[in-house]
């Protein structure tokens, strides 16, 4: 069952995170990788907020399921080689620092909403 949650809610966030990117990356121009920077970001709220609060099949539907498929490490990776094979290193450093610092501030946050 736990399983099942899961795919369900990582079946809503993939879609999730691929529209909140295009609709974001369509309206911020520049370099910037806004919409990852912006799911990852949100993603680690949420997942603070459901870690403190939520029973645990909410917890594998919405936090592991949704938000480990809004929010992407991989993605996040790849744009910072990028901006750094383009010549971009600033941005890049800018992506790097910015999404760790505040995503983790984020999910703290979510974590002390939620207690």
């Amino acid at each position: 069952m736990t399983l099942l949650l899961v795919a369900l809610g990582g079946a809503v966030g993939a879609p999730a995170r691929y529209l909140a990117d295009r609709w974001l990356s369509a309206r911020l121009p520049g370099a910037f990788p806004w919409g990852t920077f912006a799911v990852n970001v949100v993603g680690s709220l949420l997942l603070g907020l459901l870690a403190a609060t939520a029973p645990s099949g909410l917890v594998a539907l919405a936090g592991t399921g949704f938000c480990g498929a809004l929010t992407t490490f991989s993605t996040f990776s790849f744009e910072t080689v990028r901006l750094l094979e383009t010549g971009r290193p600033v941005p890049a450093a800018v992506n790097v620092t910015a999404s760790v610092v505040v995503s983790v501030v984020a999910a703290a946050l979510g974590w002390r909403l939620g207690a």
